[in-house]
């Protein structure tokens, strides 16, 4: 763990230049908003340890596999989230000497991140080896009210010297990608221009053929006045810059205003790009920095109004209170729901680690989230992309040996075509398609909207579970139907039979899509006699198969200690507890050869307890509290996506300290660098975890069953110790409510007009509209 981030409810701050941390700072500074974004890098050189990053939604490449040997069905590219054109460039020379914060001493270094309004702030006094200091003020960000641009301030005053400096700020399209298999660059130069105080770059990316146009606009300030200037045009391939160099004054700041825009033929037609990249130029330079800060922190401010959690306590709930915004402004900051072709990337706008756009994450932790504390429209977005890429999904199961419409659909993928570069989750971690259906499952039951069902629902859940249906065999030996050569949620373990977790979720499936078969059929006999022609659905037969499958799922399960086994042959190991590691040696696979890993019992990230997080209500207490005492002591929790399962369902036993430990665990991952990855990235997707294990875990909200059949809202909440007041906001079928626990009470606010009844403690609590209702806290040990 890393403690150098000072706590802060509403910033991420680093006081004092930490140059050995500092590929993980630029994670956790980061800036997106759903269309472009980029790591916390700094806007002049710097040649010290550093990994550039900027991004633009949806651009790709297909980086050929680079593997030894081949097998049918692989994959023939891993695809790259593709490090774009550097528009946040600003190099400063004074008198042959560079501005580098690596070979310059650095005093009164301060990097923060602005949560509530949305920016990167910096500052600092760069001494150099001639003795001239000069202090450096830097403000940026993504606009997410112009999606496609972003702003720069970058002030710098001479302390104790006159001096001509020179300012050069630039495009860089000359990057590449860190991890790049045969170290190959993925963009070509279409064409670029430079004028006064402004520059263009076009470029294309190889086989794929996305355009994307940079453009920078540079404007000049010297005591707050607007100055005018002249600029030498520097090109080079991939590069095009303005070289100004301005009489300073000591005292004297100069303040330069950067605006960066970025186009893609994902939104444009390519040979209009340039073009459009122009006029929206012109559009936000009219505006000016001041405005767009104006209406950044505006448009932020309307967020946080509707999805922030506020923490009140002791001193060690900052901390929490940090965690979890820090969780909720970077999932605002990758996705925003506007576009149904775009995804939850697991890293987002904050590195090029993993690759792919989508992976099952978004439907198993991310949607809960959006349904919640967005517009219904985001999480159906979610949806609609996945059944867009139906077609591929089929592909993918074809060139596994399925067929009659079976549907996989992609562990990785940006275009709904499998991805990934490892076999054992190509081939194996087929588990990801029962998250697609339980999502289908989970937006209905959410919302109420069964028109999605008839719409497009029903067909995709056909799909997987046709695939099912074919990927189980029938045991002789157990008279039961059994899944061979699987890898579950624990990904340490490969290759395994009877993973428990997809074994139940695919057995699931099967049942939901029957249930859903007698739906449409009822809510829409044209429709659904026009899906059945057109994929061929022989529901008698397909309907026959499903039941015999359910009736007849093999579950591994040890009748001595009564828990569901990981998978058949989990008892032959050694059965040890994460405490019995030597000290030193975790995370795992980063000492262990991944040979120890595969043997051993330990667990990457919650399997078992990941289906009954899921199924909860099909499984009783005292099941649960088994299964989790049984499997928490042996998970390391070196998956992101660990922690907060473990958290709701510590919560939901009246585990307290262990919940809390789980909580902090997953909203201070990349914070402290649990995991000693944060450099890499942020883990985008496990953010929503952090936001599960509050709403979910301490807030116990639930959307069940009533006795009228429909589906209502429940809330079991407590505050952890030291907590004396957790507020947050949920939307629930056009309803908005806040739910404010203390150590004594419960109050929910209903701000919508009409009466809102929902469960508290398992008693039925009517809130009138624009008002609220206050009921005590329930302090039994456990909830369920």
């Amino acid at each position: 763990m890393k403690n150098y981030i000072s706590h802060d409810p509403w910033n991420i701050v680093e006081e004092g230049f930490h140059r050995e941390y500092n590929e993980i700072t630029e994670s956790l500074m980061s800036l997106g908003n759903g269309r472009m974004g980029g790591r916390g890098n700094f806007e002049e050189k710097f040649s010290g340890k550093t990994l550039q990053g900027n991004y633009v939604a949806g651009v790709y490449y297909p980086d050929k596999t680079r593997v030894g040997w081949w097998k049918n069905g692989y994959p023939e590219y891993f695809a790259k989230v593709l490090n774009a054109t550097n528009w946040i460039g600003i190099d400063i020379d004074i008198e042959y000497e560079s501005l580098d914060l690596n070979t310059c001493e650095v005093r009164d270094f301060r990097r923060v991140l602005n949560m509530q309004e949305g920016y990167l702030e910096r500052s600092f006094v760069a001494v150099f080896k001639s003795g001239k200091e000069l202090k450096v003020v830097s403000k940026r960000f993504c606009s997410i009210v112009d999606d496609e641009a972003g702003a720069i301030r970058y002030a710098i005053t001479p302390l104790n010297f006159d001096a001509k400096i020179t300012i050069t700020p630039y495009l860089d399209g000359a990057i590449r990608n860190k991890d790049a298999n045969y170290d190959e660059t993925f963009w070509d130069e279409v064409r670029k221009e430079t004028g006064y105080g402004e520059a263009y770059i076009e470029l294309r990316t190889r086989k794929t053929g996305f355009h994307v146009v940079t453009g920078m606009c540079v404007e000049i300030e010297q005591d707050g006045v607007r100055i005018d200037y002249q600029s030498q045009p520097i090109k080079y391939e991939k590069y095009v810059a303005n070289r100004i160099t301005l009489d300073c004054r000591q005292e004297q700041e100069t303040a330069i205003y950067k605006y960066g825009v970025n186009l893609s033929s994902l939104n444009y037609d390519s040979d209009e790009l340039l073009q459009e990249a122009r006029l929206y130029m012109q559009r936000v330079t009219r505006k000016g920095y001041e405005k767009m800060l104006f209406e950044q922190k505006q448009a932020w401010a309307d967020k946080w109004k509707m999805n922030d959690i506020t923490i009140d306590g002791d001193d060690r709930t900052v901390a929490a209170q940090q965690g979890i915004r820090f969780n909720i402004f970077q999932l605002n900051q990758t996705y925003t729901g506007e576009d149904e072709r775009l995804n939850i990337g697991p890293k987002g706008f904050t590195g090029e680690k993993y690759g792919g756009s989508t992976y099952w994450d978004t439907e198993a932790y991310c949607l809960p989230f959006y349904l919640a504390t967005a517009d219904q429209k985001v999480a159906r977005n979610l949806l609609v992309y996945r059944y867009k890429q139906l077609g591929k999904a089929i592909e993918n199961a074809q060139k596994l040996g399925f067929k009659a419409g079976a549907a996989l659909y992609p562990m990785v993928t940006m275009n709904g075509e499998e991805c990934h570069n490892e076999w054992e989750i190509t081939f194996e971690e087929i588990h990801r398609n029962g998250a697609i259906a339980f999502a289908i499952y989970d937006y209905v039951r959410y919302t109420g909207d069964e028109a999605y069902l008839v719409e497009y629902g029903l067909e995709v859940l056909i799909a997987i579970s046709r695939f099912w249906s074919q990927r189980v065999n029938w045991s002789e030996a157990k008279q039961q139907y059994v899944m061979l050569g699987v890898t579950g949620p624990n990904e340490y373990e490969n290759n395994v039979n009877n993973n428990w977790y997809t074994n139940y979720i695919a057995a699931w499936t099967l049942r939901y899509t029957m249930e859903v078969v007698e739906k449409v059929k009822a809510l829409s006999p044209d429709r659904y006699a026009e899906l059945c022609d057109r994929i061929h659905f022989q529901e008698e037969k397909e309907v026959e198969k499903a039941s015999h499958i359910v009736a007849h799922m093999h579950y591994p399960y040890d009748e001595t200690r009564q828990v569901f086994l990981q998978q058949s042959d989990f008892l032959d190991k050694e059965l040890l507890s994460v405490s019995d590691i030597p000290k030193g040696q975790r995370p795992l696979n980063q000492h262990w050869s991944w040979d120890r890993i595969l043997r051993s019992c330990f667990i990457k990230q919650a399997d078992v307890l990941q289906g009954l997080y899921f199924f909860e209500d099909e499984f009783d207490h005292s099941t649960i509290a088994r299964n989790f005492d049984f499997y928490e002591p042996m998970t390391v929790h070196e998956s992101s996506l660990s922690p907060c399962v473990h958290s709701v369902l510590a919560s939901l036993l009246g585990k307290k300290e262990k919940a809390y430990e789980m909580y902090l665990r997953t909203a201070r991952l990349d914070l402290d660098d649990y995991n000693n990855d944060t450099e890499d990235g942020l883990h985008i997707t496990s953010m929503a975890g952090t936001w599960l294990a509050v709403v979910k875990g301490f807030g116990g909200m639930r959307v069940e069953q009533t006795e009228s059949a429909d589906y209502g809202l429940r809330l079991s909440p407590y505050c952890p110790e030291g907590w004396q007041k957790l507020a947050f906001k949920i939307r629930f079928r056009g309803n908005l409510l806040q739910v404010t626990t203390t150590q004594q009470t419960v109050t929910v606010e209903n701000f919508s007009a009409q009466p809102v009844t929902l469960f508290v403690y398992g008693a039925p609590v009517t809130v009138a509209g624009a008002s609220s209702q206050t009921v005590g806290v329930k302090t039994d040990a456990s909830r369920v």
